[in-house]
């Protein structure tokens, strides 16, 4: 990760870590960048917002330095981060943008950045723009006269991509009764128009942005709004999605929760029985539940463990071929149809396994259990040391071989803060806090917690 760039973007308080001034000097370097790299005639770059109120005036930021710079800026408005990755790849742009902090507050926004193949931007590239930033290189010349880079309204595009999904469904949603948590953001008006093309009963929740809800008390990271509703309203499943809709989770027909790492499991096995699972492996993070992989194990599914980030979940499909992969948290990436998460995609991927098994969600996750869990985040001095101390490693070799495979232990540093988190996947909830205990513990009697 880089001064200002992290796993998915430019990410900060708007106009205090993140800045106006930020946005237009991405745009003008990078519409000065792809017409010198490939010296084109014109550089084209799409751009979405999600609904915070600063994502407005960073969009305009970047269209100014982008049209100062000679490339052409084509204007998605509200949508979705996929729907972005969607048209850059399908259409003849250079790059595209999405201006999203994704399930943070309203308060917080991001510039993420997609190659023209539609895949987060390669480490090489956003070096180069920190380097901008910083006033490493020279600025980059302004275009005159001809030579000025036009805006142009391209909703056309956010329309081309509704009926992509819409064209994905295997059958009609007639008669199923849907619920839709849209956040209050990028998803808002897209959800619906998806699944009452398809037929659904659709019942939506948290539609009505404006500016500072996004994320409020809903969407994804506030399942339990969506729970409550399913349950009252007897509907057949509900989807639950985040900020800019490129993360899903999903709730069924009885009200619990079925995370990122059911939704693996349950399309894992999916593909499994058809004889699509390529290589016959998931991709997962470290992050991902014991649970899953105990049942993965039973399902006869194999699989691998990243980092922790959508981004090197979906470097390891790329470099291994393998067709799906994703976090426990909602990204979810089906390699056929996507180079990004997809939370919508996700949700009709879910109601195609639903028709065509003729099952309930509830009774497509039986198999899987989730293993309890006890995550503590330690305020550290200096996280590499924590990790390197040989008094830690072996506390967490000692855990390791007393779960042995009946449970795990994850220390890991924080990728944003100064935190080691400390967690532990057993059985039982007792036996998670003492292992976990046992290792705080040592790092605050070594005097690293701040």
């Amino acid at each position: 990760m880089g001064k200002y760039f992290g796993t998915d973007g430019f990410r900060g308080e708007a106009n205090k870590t993140l800045t106006a001034e930020h946005a237009y000097k991405i745009g003008r370097f990078l519409g000065w960048y792809y017409q010198h790299k490939d010296d084109a005639e014109k550089c084209k770059v799409v751009i979405g917002k999600d609904t915070r109120r600063s994502s407005y005036m960073f969009e305009y930021a970047l269209v100014a330095g982008l049209t100062a710079s000679g490339a052409d800026a084509y204007l998605l408005h509200v949508t979705t981060t996929p729907s972005v990755s969607y048209v850059t790849r399908t259409e003849d742009f250079d790059c595209g943008i999405m201006i999203s902090a994704s399930h943070n507050p309203y308060y917080d926004n991001g510039i993420k950045l997609l190659n023209s193949n539609g895949e987060k931007m390669d480490e090489e590239t956003i070096l180069k723009i920190e380097e901008y930033l910083d006033g490493v290189v020279p600025e980059a010349p302004y275009a005159e006269r001809d030579r000025i880079g036009c805006t142009v309204d391209y909703a056309a595009g956010r329309n081309r991509y509704i009926g992509y999904l819409i064209s994905l469904a295997t059958r009609s949603y007639r008669d199923k009764k849907v619920g839709l948590d849209c956040a209050n953001g990028s998803a808002w008006m897209i959800a619906k128009s998806v699944f009452d093309a398809l037929g659904a009963k659709t019942y939506v929740i948290n539609n009505q942005p404006d500016g500072l809800n996004i994320n409020t008390n809903c969407g994804s990271t506030h399942i339990e709004g969506l729970q409550k509703y399913v349950v009252e309203n007897g509907l057949d499943v509900g989807f639950a999605f985040d900020g800019d809709a490129d993360r899903c989770l999903c709730v069924d027909e009885k009200g619990n929760l079925v995370d990122g790492d059911a939704i693996m499991y349950i399309y894992g096995c999916y593909m499994k029985e058809r004889g699509k699972l390529f290589g016959n492996k998931v991709v997962t993070t470290v992050m991902s539940n014991f649970g899953l992989y105990k049942a993965f194990d039973a399902a006869g599914i194999e699989y691998e463990k990243t980092a922790v980030g959508d981004k090197y979940v979906y470097e390891n499909m790329v470099q291994n071929g393998y067709r799906l992969g994703g976090e426990q948290s909602g990204h979810i990436i089906f390699k056929k149809y996507a180079t990004t998460g997809d939370g919508i995609l996700t949700a009709i991927k879910m109601m195609e396994v639903m028709l065509e098994k003729k099952r309930t969600l509830s009774e497509l996750a039986a198999p899987f259990h989730v293993y309890p869990q006890v995550l503590e985040n330690v305020r550290v001095t200096d996280k590499a040391t924590v990790r390197g101390d040989a008094d830690v490693q072996n506390v967490v070799d000692e855990v390791a071989r007393e779960l042995g495979d009946d449970g795990r232990i994850l220390v890991r540093e924080s990728g944003t803060e100064p935190l080691i988190r400390v967690m532990v996947e057993a059985g039982d909830m007792e036996t998670c806090h003492k292992h976990v205990d046992r290792v705080v513990q040592l790092i605050v009697d070594k005097g690293y917690r701040v």
